[in-house]
């Protein structure tokens, strides 16, 4: 496929994953303006809907409230200005992915870099047009953040999808060659980049599903606080539904503090509240229904959790010992290649970790509220460190007579 016919149809899936991401929206907001909202300006519509896009993107917005609401509300005047910065990760996922995609799709025509570069473009020119028709004094952005880092978001995602197709199934071009170079390294030295980073997406997928398992149990135990917390806000149906909505929206956000409190290291909740298995404070919480599922206190006890992230380490050095043994016909691979490949897991997922623990920390609200979430270089060390104990075990020890093909005597 010629050059111009892959960026044309790269620069049409970024414009189909913004128009997705914003009517994710608008829909909704459309149904709360009709139902919940019935004499609301429709004025307001669209700013709030790209100050929601706009948020889900990781660009900070800062709320200044009038002075009306102010005095309706009886809020002091010092809070009538804050920023809104943690971000409902659903959105950043869902263009990453979508970015992913396309860069693959992108490789697979035959031009990676040309498709990603057009999509990031196209994606920054939708951004843009999005700040241009949504100025209001109540939701300010930063100008060049509104537009920069959504199409940052949009081209990480295209980079990873290209990098990680070319790696895996070839590009006939500068992936290939360097493949052959590493390859062609001796004393078994070629497999430690390819094992690093099989190991390293092995390792962060299966943090990233033991998240979603503890937030599906956390809440299941917490049922009864959640849908009391829902009855104390005395909302309509389309209210308990919208803010549902919001909610599920910040549900991978929830999956990475998780992780967080998983590795021990926990999150904190804003300047007076930490969580961690060490131990549980709370200070003040906002009353929306999902934070009811925070655990109220904690146990010494519960820093055994920190053993499932060893596990999955040690699941990770397993998959790339078995594939070095098939790659090497039942060879092992000597021991030095071996432990750098353990230490390239560790660092790759340590990585992945800051990244996903600091986009998932911002702020949400004035005073103390103004920091939320893991503390990035905590959870990405000990991530690092459990995953380097686990996939070392694994990595470094002696094989076994069923891998070594011995049969006990």
């Amino acid at each position: 496929m010629n050059r111009l016919l892959v960026t044309l149809l790269s620069a049409l899936d970024a414009a189909i994953a913004a128009v997705i991401g914003l009517a994710a929206v608008v829909v909704p907001l459309v149904l709360l303006w009709l139902f919940g909202m019935p004499g609301a300006s429709w004025i307001g519509l669209w700013p709030t809907a790209a100050s929601i896009w706009q948020l889900g993107h990781l660009v900070p917005v800062t709320l200044h409230l009038p002075a009306q609401y102010l005095a309706a509300t009886g809020i002091p005047e010092s809070a009538a200005a804050f920023t809104v910065s943690l971000a409902p990760l659903a959105f950043t996922a869902f263009t990453a992915i979508f970015a992913a995609r396309s860069g693959g799709r992108a490789v697979r025509a035959g031009d990676g870099p040309a498709g990603v570069g057009a999509g990031a473009v196209v994606f920054a020119i939708v951004a843009a047009l999005v700040l241009a028709t949504s100025r209001t004094d109540v939701a300010v952005v930063n100008g060049w953040l509104a537009v920069f880092v959504p199409a940052l978001v949009f081209l990480v995602g295209g980079l990873l999808g290209w990098f990680g197709t070319a790696w895996r199934d070839g590009d006939g071009g500068r992936i290939d060659a360097l493949r052959d170079r590493i390859d062609a390294l001796p004393d078994g030295w070629g497999i430690v980049p390819d094992a690093a980073l099989r190991g390293a997406v092995a390792a962060l997928t299966g943090l990233i599903s033991l998240g979603a398992a503890a937030v599906a149990v956390d809440v299941l135990f917490n049922g009864s606080r959640i849908i009391a917390l829902y009855e104390a806000g005395n909302m309509s149906v389309i209210g308990v539904v919208i803010t549902s909505l919001g909610q599920l929206a910040y549900l991978p956000t929830m999956i990475v503090w998780a992780v967080s409190y998983i590795s021990g290291p926990g999150f904190v909740f804003g300047t007076a509240g930490a969580v961690s298995p060490a131990g549980t404070h709370l200070g003040v919480v906002p009353g929306i229904p999902v934070l009811g599922a925070l655990p109220a206190h904690s146990s010494p006890w519960m820093l055994i959790v920190v053993l499932l992230p060893i596990a999955i380490g040690a699941g990770a050095g397993y998959l790339v010992r078995v594939r070095l043994l098939e790659d090497g016909d039942g060879e092992d691979a000597p021991f030095g290649p071996r432990a750098i490949a353990a230490i390239g897991i560790a660092l790759l997922s340590a990585a992945g970790m800051a990244v996903l623990a600091a986009v998932s920390s911002g702020s949400i609200g004035p005073g103390g509220l103004a920091h939320v979430g893991p503390i990035w270089w905590a959870a990405a060390l000990a991530v690092g460190v459990e995953v380097l104990l686990g996939a070392a075990i694994l990595l470094l020890g002696s094989r076994s007579r069923r891998e070594t093909g011995m049969t006990p005597v």
